[in-house]
């Protein structure tokens, strides 16, 4: 049976038994709270977090201080991808975009794993193939598509991870995320918001017509989540078990 907390992480689900129970022996439960670091940029990789229901973003950070996203991890996938291609070492900064949990499993463990699990190596090589294209469709999304479509592409990827309608988004946090000014992010926000789409207050989002939202979004949203399958789309999560998380 799979434990109940390997079972929200798409590639630690697809584990047999015994691999499960390796991981089991050697990992715990991690809270990340918003913005919380994860890795900083030339960080030593000691351990390699799976997402269960936190967001993670992985984000270029230029000397003058600017900041743009350059991808995401949700409960599809793990940050340990730097692992699986030999490296030691993060080339970026990861911090939490939405509060939740991840599980913690250290670097030797991965490795281990890697080395001795066909099954862990094939679906992590899966997801290793879905990132990759996931950061170079976004590379073309970022210099082609208007802010009005990303902000829409984002919010729809970000919904797909959370599994419920409503998370916690300011349009400042928008703003780096896209690499945008604030104030086109907030022109954005409030055109979705007008159409009916979403409504934002308190730097709260909450999604109130997908089909609509999807309608606006560039062809990045569908290109990309089609790279993951079923392993982005979460089951909905019930309200009450939504505001827990918050």
């Amino acid at each position: 049976m799979v434990d109940r907390f390997l079972e929200k992480n798409a590639i630690l689900r697809e584990l047999n038994s015994d691999e499960q129970a390796k991981v089991l022996l050697d990992g715990v439960v991690q809270r990340f709270e918003l913005r919380g670091t994860v890795y900083d940029a030339q960080q030593e990789i000691e351990y390699a977090y799976f997402p269960l229901d936190c967001v993670l973003s992985v984000v270029t950070l230029m000397r003058d201080g600017a900041m743009i996203e350059i991808g995401t991890i949700g409960h599809e996938g793990t940050t340990g991808l730097p692992l699986v291609m030999g490296g030691t070492k993060t080339a970026n900064h990861a911090f939490c975009q939405v509060n939740g949990s991840a599980w913690k499993m250290s670097a030797a463990t991965f490795r281990q794993l890697l080395a001795e699990s066909e099954r862990f190596r094939d679906v992590v090589n899966r997801y290793l193939q879905g990132y990759l294209n996931m950061l170079g469709q976004f590379t073309a999304c970022n210099r082609l598509h208007s802010v009005y479509e990303r902000a829409a592409r984002w919010i729809l990827m970000t919904q797909d991870r959370v599994g419920h309608d409503s998370f916690p988004l300011t349009h400042e946090f928008l703003a780096t995320m896209l690499g945008s000014r604030r104030s086109g992010v907030t022109v954005a926000a409030a055109i979705l918001q007008r159409a009916g789409f979403i409504s934002y207050h308190r730097g709260r989002i909450t999604v109130l017509d997908r089909a609509g939202l999807e309608s606006t979004a560039c062809e990045c949203y569908e290109l990309t989540t089609s790279q993951f399958g079923e392993a982005l789309r979460p089951a909905r999560r019930s309200p009450d078990e939504s505001s827990a998380r918050d």
